[in-house]
């Protein structure tokens, strides 16, 4: 090609020799004679202008005939991080990392999975951060080793192996290394949290920012609850959790004046504390900052009032994403009460029993695995719905549903497979997979709620938190909902009374209309507001 970019050909040369990594992703460099193509970053040895071509994207290059190199990764740029630029690679590792990427998985396949090299990536934590991302998972792991000492009774043994180390020797090596002194001098009992290593019980802190809306959270989980598997009391929430097909249970309360929730784990394994710490940490969302997204709806005229009436409004995950997305094959994204007595035989019949379970827990729920053993005619799910379902846990058993991978890529493979409603993938991206920009809200809902409310209500000025728009929106539903049955009861309650000698003939044909008619005085009460 002539010009590429707008640039003319010696200007592109100047760009290849350079290897000025403001061009990467906006120049392909193509060789002729080893019929490969790169970015301009490559650190190849440079070829002669005659055996040069130049595209302006990777398909183009592929369309022509040529192979994608294996160090600089070319094919992986258009959409992808490093098309967006280097910080944004080191962006999506980083949450990658702090997810557990390296806790099973290589640098390597890390690099792999981000569309780099491995020692690209490693210049770039280099540039940008300062240390290895092998450092960086270490770092991880050791500050959740500390916690460990810091907050529970467990043996030092059990807390090197709950933080990853599968020697002890390691595991004292390398707390000597960045705290300067061995993990038994470190260790010390935090006061408040009574732990009962007897029992099998092991209580953690994740902390959040403020405000932080408990009661909310609560009301929104008890909604959503599985009977059996989860449940909402005075004392918090309630759950059977599966690792790896055993079980346990958990505990989550808050401890206000500490800004932090407790999460109380009973019969698991150390090796696994890691993991529930994590999901809890999604499931809760303690990681938002909810100052900084109440203050991005400040100016919105439907959605600034809302965040200025219920501050701290998280987005309170599914435990496990199958969960999820067995959730949304009965239609819970659509209506959250739907499909609980559906879901909660599900896990009786598939799901891992849980001995000695606290009151209202009875079973996990099935994993993929399990639920392909299970006989679902007796759910009653349907034939076609049971048979999509059956489809999607193969999938995902089979490894071609990879829920690590990027929330994009789930869906699509997701959406490869028959049956599978891809309305629902919105949903699925909220709860199952935390990702803060999924919007599952119907339109019908969005133009109710603006009708209601006499204000605009526009997504895609809520982005990247329209995952808070959502909740927010569905409270306010919800809100209008409580207050409308309201207005209904107490209309039922004057009716009783019609034709006792309580009321008064007027009043009893003024309730007598309103029950007719359908008039609900909490509705007529807002139209006089409005």
């Amino acid at each position: 090609m002539e010009c590429v970019a707008g640039l003319a050909w010696d200007a592109l040369e100047r760009v290849r020799h350079s290897r000025d990594e403001r061009f990467d992703g906006k120049v392909f460099i193509a060789i002729r004679s080893t019929k490969i193509f790169c970015r301009p970053i490559c650190p190849s040895p440079t070829s002669k202008p005659k055996n040069v071509r130049y595209y302006a994207t990777a398909t183009e290059a592929i369309d022509a005939g040529y192979r994608p190199c294996l160090r600089c990764r070319p094919e992986a740029a258009p959409g992808s991080p490093a098309w967006l630029g280097t910080c944004a690679v080191v962006r999506r590792a980083l949450r990658l990392i702090r997810d557990g990427a390296l806790d099973e998985e290589s640098v390597a396949q890390l690099a792999d999975r981000l569309g780099v090299g491995t020692r690209h990536l490693n210049r770039l934590f280099t540039r940008h951060v300062g240390i290895s991302p092998g450092s960086i998972a270490q770092t991880r792991r050791l500050q959740f080793a500390k916690r460990l000492l810091d907050e529970t009774a467990l043996p030092i043994t059990r807390i090197a192996l709950a933080a990853g180390y599968g020697s002890l020797r390691r595991f004292n090596h390398c707390f000597q290394a960045t705290y300067h002194r061995p993990p038994r001098e470190l260790r010390r009992r935090r006061p408040g949290i009574a732990q009962s290593p007897a029992a099998e019980i092991v209580t953690l802190r994740l902390a959040y920012r403020p405000p932080f809306d408990w009661r909310q959270a609560l009301q929104f989980l008890a909604a959503r609850a599985i009977p059996g598997v989860e449940c909402v009391d005075a004392s918090g929430y309630h759950r059977a959790v599966n690792i790896d097909e055993a079980v346990a249970s958990i505990r989550v309360t808050q401890l206000a004046d500490e800004h932090c929730l407790a999460l109380e784990i009973r019969g698991a394994e150390a090796a696994t504390l890691f993991s529930l710490s994590t999901t809890a940490k999604r499931v809760f969302d303690v990681a938002a900052d909810p100052v900084r997204t109440d203050a991005a709806f400040a100016d919105d005229p439907w959605l600034g009032p809302l965040a200025r009436r219920w501050p701290g409004t998280r987005i309170l995950g599914v435990w496990d994403p199958f969960e999820c997305l067995v959730r949304a094959m009965v239609g819970a994204w659509q209506v959250p009460s739907t499909g609980a007595a559906t879901l909660a035989r599900l896990a009786n019949l598939a799901g891992t029993a849980l001995p000695g379970a606290p009151p209202h827990l009875t079973h996990a729920f099935p994993t993929a695995r399990q639920l392909l053993r299970a006989d679902l005619a007796r759910v009653g799910l349907g034939a076609a719905r049971t048979d999509t379902l059956r489809r999607l846990a193969r999938a995902i058993v089979a490894g071609s549903v990879d829920w690590r991978a990027a929330t994009a890529d789930v869906l699509a493979r997701l959406a490869e497979v028959p049956g599978f409603d891809p309305a629902a993938g919105q949903y699925i991206a909220l709860f199952g997979l935390g990702e803060p920009d999924a919007f599952p809200v119907s339109s019908d809902l969005l133009r109710r709620l603006r009708r209601s409310s006499g204000a605009p209500a526009a997504a895609e000025s809520w982005r990247p938190w329209r995952g808070y728009a959502a909740m927010l929106a569905w409270r306010a539903a919800s809100s209008r909902s409580d207050s409308g049955q309201r207005g209904a009861a107490r209309m039922r309650n004057v009716a009783r009374h019609v034709g006792t000698g309580e009321r008064g003939d007027d009043e009893a044909r003024v309730v007598r209309r309103r029950l007719v008619d359908g008039d609900d005085p909490g509705e007529r009460s807002r139209r006089r507001s409005r």
